[in-house]
């Protein structure tokens, strides 16, 4: 059994509320979305085939206790439910880092799973899978990345008419930005103030995280590796 892997790697957690903490990640290649701002899109193809062992030796050789699988789109491949409860098994703390257009029932109940629910602005926001904001447990989060007041009072809406803060352990808000995107590929979109999101978010009183991506204000936006 192997997977096809872009890269794996240690790094700091630049995401979620476990932003700040050493974390290994194991970046799994392929993704069926076009997010007008991916900042991975050398993971849309090609990747490495690994057997699962040689995954779990490498991760392990880390020395990191958590780990995020992510992608790409990691649930596009069906060996990563096996690669997540082995590492499971072995007593690592797994985060899954997946688009919401696959669904979630199968990941193992240990693994907290950090949804990003895609707004408008995206272009893939009809790729959203409703049936998975059902299966959400307290443990997982949901994250909207933000590019405009459009996408902000969409995103508030859901919030609301979903009672989605209630349900999971974070909202995320995050900001679309330069930092964000891939140079070029947002037409129309230079990205969202970091400033002016925040001061909607305050302005109503959202039971939101807001959230700047901490690893590209360590490393170069696009550097790999990181």
């Amino acid at each position: 059994m192997a997977l096809l892997i872009s890269e794996i790697y240690a790094s700091i957690q630049g995401e979620s509320s476990s932003a700040g903490w050493p974390c290994a990640f194991i970046r799994l290649a392929g993704c069926d979305l076009r997010c007008r701002w991916c900042d991975s899109p050398f993971a849309f193809k090609n990747g490495q085939p690994l057997a699962l062992d040689a995954i779990l030796e490498r991760v392990a050789a880390l020395g990191v206790p958590l780990v995020e699988v992510t992608g790409g789109e990691p649930l596009l491949q069906k060996e990563v439910h096996p690669l997540m409860r082995a590492l499971c098994d072995r007593g690592f703390s797994v985060l899954l880092e997946t688009s919401g257009a696959h669904d979630l029932s199968s990941v193992d109940a240990r693994v907290v799973r950090i949804m990003d629910w895609k707004c408008p602005a995206s272009g893939e926001s009809g790729r959203n899978l409703e049936s998975n904001l059902a299966l959400l447990r307290p443990s997982d989060e949901l994250k909207f990345v933000i590019a405009d007041r459009a996408d902000y009072d969409w995103a508030k809406e859901e919030l609301a008419r979903h009672g989605l803060a209630a349900r999971v352990r974070n909202v995320i808000f995050s900001p679309a930005g330069e930092m964000n995107a891939v140079p070029g590929e947002i037409p129309g979109h230079p990205g969202l103030a970091p400033r002016l999101l925040a001061e909607w978010i305050l302005a109503d009183r959202l039971p939101v995280r807001f959230q700047l991506q901490l690893h590209k204000h360590i490393w170069p936006p696009h550097q790999r590796g990181v």
